[in-house]
């Protein structure tokens, strides 16, 4: 077998236009993979310098085989499954900016180099007020891009022509937002350092950069350590770098206040390669798409699901009963809390389920019980209360969810003898026992519904939503006398 590298296998050389913060995984599978789509399918030719944004990382390995390596989707595309490898060659070079801070900043004198693209976990985007403008490099994310603007500023004498278009992958709501405010805040910091450019530096930033918020969605697994030699032989290329994901991906860029859509468009032309990708002026109804109709129905589908004795996402998807309740949650209910136009709901959430189906992936349920409260409260109560509010009357697929999720807390014993081990903030699991102790399930509704401090928040006591005290009671009291499978069977049926 032979290894993998610029010498075995073919390697295009396009222009140096993309400098990405990260070098792991989820970018190689998801950013890189897409730019080598529209290197294919457009005249983008652009191709990444990668920059190890902490000291320890991988830059090396990719080094070693000249940056090439391959990613393995799988998953269901239109219902038939898809299980592909592709040599990604989008990245020209890997660095550590730790080890040759200069060469990082000479990244900011090559005049084509247009956009930065980072994922440095959600903490990256952070303001350290430890940071300086001479650290070489600056500890924070944030930092070391100041550092890296400022630099090119100045080898450029402000050419408004010579800004950066900035699109962070970390997974917070208005990543760009926050990074926006992180560069502020350093130009801000080290004003004295600019001396007399002060100014025109903060103009250049405000005005030639422009930073986009975006939302990123594939499920990379990374590694694929358990196929890897059968993956290798079927390549023929010891390739230590293979990186695994999911098939279906999506990109939601939501254009800076002062980039027009359509020069952002021409510029990055994602959208004419025939990717999964939305530019937008407004990011935050595609965030809560995401939220509500793929993590939602997590939420409530594992609790209903485990205590009906399943254990794969996928089987539960595909169960007579139970399929018919994720169905009903997803589709009847918090479907009709977005305000987003149907067809691109259905098209959304007919994608969810084909990811749920996923043949590769045995996804288990008890994997997304972790904290089932905390989620419960941020993806599934807004859309109850609007599903209420449009509806006037309590959806109950949710309340249903809820009430599997107080029953799981109980802990104990599945019926199949499997133990039930919740996993939560260690109040919270202290109150659930405490109610449960009762064995009154009007007390143990009221008291979870109550814990407005411990789980609801700025929600309140949800005992004051008219009806839900009441069902989630005859919820519980089902489940504990026929049981989960045949409750959820009930509710399917209208009764």
């Amino acid at each position: 077998m032979q290894p993998l590298n610029s010498k075995t296998a073919q390697k295009h050389k396009y222009t140096e236009r993309v400098i990405q913060f990260g070098e792991g995984n989820f970018l190689r599978a998801f950013v890189d993979w897409i730019i080598h789509k529209m290197d294919e399918a457009t005249d983008f030719d652009a191709s990444v310098v990668v920059v190890q944004p902490i000291a320890q990382g991988m830059v090396e390995k990719l080094n070693e085989q000249d940056c090439l390596y391959h990613v393995n989707l799988q998953g269901l595309i239109d219902g038939k499954p898809v299980n592909s490898l592709t040599l990604i060659d989008t990245i020209s070079r890997a660095l550590n900016p730790y080890q040759d801070f200069d060469a990082y900043l000479r990244l900011a004198e090559q005049p084509e180099m247009r956009f930065v693209i980072s994922n440095t976990t959600e903490a990256g985007i952070a303001f350290d007020p430890a940071c300086r403008l001479s650290d070489k490099p600056a500890s924070s994310y944030p930092g070391k891009l100041v550092q890296l603007l400022w630099h090119r500023f100045k080898t450029f004498n402000g050419d408004p022509t010579k800004g950066f278009i900035i699109m962070p992958c970390e997974l917070i709501f208005l990543n760009g937002h926050h990074l926006r405010e992180c560069i502020d805040q350093y130009v801000e910091l080290w004003r004295e350092d600019f001396g007399d450019a002060y100014e025109s530096f903060k103009k250049w930033t405000t005005e030639s950069c422009y930073v986009c918020a975006t939302l990123v969605d594939r499920i990379v697994p990374g590694f694929p350590r358990k196929e890897i030699d059968s993956i290798q032989e079927k390549l023929g290329y010891a390739d230590n770098m293979v990186v695994q994901g999911e098939a279906f991906h999506l990109w939601v860029i939501e254009t800076a206040p002062n980039l027009p859509l359509e020069q952002l468009a021409k510029e990055f032309p994602a959208e004419r390669a025939g990717l999964n990708i939305v530019l937008t002026h407004n990011e935050a109804p595609y965030h809560e798409r995401k939220v509500t109709l793929l993590n939602g129905p997590h939420t409530v589908l594992s609790p209903v699901a485990y205590l009906s004795g399943i254990d794969i996402v996928r089987d539960a998807c595909q169960h007579p009963v139970v399929g018919k309740f994720i169905h009903k949650v997803q589709f009847d209910e918090l479907m009709q809390t977005l305000n987003l136009p149907m067809d691109e709901l259905q098209q959304f959430a007919g994608d969810v389920l084909e990811r749920f189906l996923n043949p590769y992936v045995d996804h288990q349920v008890t994997s997304i019980m972790l904290n089932s409260f905390p989620k419960y409260q941020t993806r599934d109560l807004p859309g109850l209360k609007t599903y209420l509010e449009r509806k006037g009357e309590l959806p109950k697929g949710l309340v249903l969810g809820l009430a599997a999720i107080i029953t799981y807390y109980k802990g104990g014993v599945r019926a199949d003898g499997a133990p039930i081990k919740p996993n939560d903030d260690a109040r919270i699991m202290a109150l659930l026992e405490e109610l449960w102790q009762t064995d009154d399930t009007r007390k143990i509704a009221e008291g979870v519904l109550a814990a407005k401090d411990l789980i609801w928040h700025e929600h309140g006591d949800l005992n004051q939503i008219p009806g839900l005290t009441d069902m989630l009671t005859q919820m519980l009291d089902s489940i504990e006398a026929k049981g989960m499978l045949k409750t959820v069977e009930l509710i399917t049926k209208g009764s």
